[in-house]
């Protein structure tokens, strides 16, 4: 793990336990830079995952602010694993395999993933227990060709933790769509719905590499109140 990762598991693992409690100031860069023993370079890597993950503002001058959190928010902005979400925000949360299965993309698939028709994908369907419920469905496709060995063991835990650590994939940036859905027959039959809902709320993301390529195309379905997606925009300085 490299330092400035050690100190963000280090920071997240303080804010939930309330060492540093919401509303209130982290320790200033200097002081994080004695503390870790790192450099300021190092220091301010963490912060800014921090402040990506709505986890804390900073303000030039004046420093770090842990933000008030509720416990099922989860983030727009950035691009984390479930497992790490989970991590940050110290839910208690299990998944369970639905389908694992190599496929090859047809042309509506295609259309939806920006894959090349007739390539080899994994398709991969989860859900995820919050509470007690099944809350969330999310589906993958993971193109064969960056992943060929991968089996359903390998990613039990984590699948970015299996891509980044035993494939040292440089997994960069994703593209996002929100939308309000209509319940379908999959959400019926795989998440623990109120009988009253109606809609799921559907994120779907194209994941691309540090090289610019697409690796991955996934649809996540989310029990409407059960969840708050945020945003944190700040005002570019003209």
């Amino acid at each position: 793990m490299k330092k400035y990762e050690i100190i963000l598991r280090d920071l997240e693992k303080k804010i939930i336990e309330g060492t540093y409690p919401e509303n209130k100031l982290l320790p200033s860069e200097n002081q994080l830079t004695e503390i870790y023993q790192t450099s300021r370079a190092t220091v301010r890597q963490a912060l800014k995952i921090l402040e990506e993950s709505g986890i804390i503002q900073r303000r030039h001058g004046f420093g770090s602010i842990v933000i008030p959190r509720e416990r099922l928010m989860f983030p727009i902005s950035g691009l984390i694993s479930f497992k790490e979400l989970k991590d940050s925000l110290n839910f208690v949360s299990t998944t369970e395999i639905l389908t694992f299965e190599k496929i090859t993309v047809d042309k509506q698939l295609s259309e939806l993933s920006f894959f090349e028709e007739g390539a080899q994908a994994f398709h991969i369907l989860r859900r995820r227990n919050i509470d007690n419920s099944f809350v969330i469905l999310d589906r993958d496709y993971i193109l064969a060709s960056i992943a060929p060995n991968m089996t359903e063991d390998m990613i039990q835990t984590s699948l970015y933790a299996y891509l980044e650590q035993q494939l040292n994939l440089d997994i960069s940036y994703a593209q996002k769509e929100i939308t309000i859905d209509f319940v379908n027959t999959e959400d019926k039959d795989y998440l623990d719905l109120n009988p009253k809902d109606r809609h799921v709320v559907s994120v779907r993301s194209h994941v691309y590499l540090s090289d610019n390529s697409i690796f991955q195309y996934t649809e996540s379905r989310h029990q409407v109140d059960k969840f708050r997606f945020t945003e944190f925009s700040r005002r570019q300085k003209h």
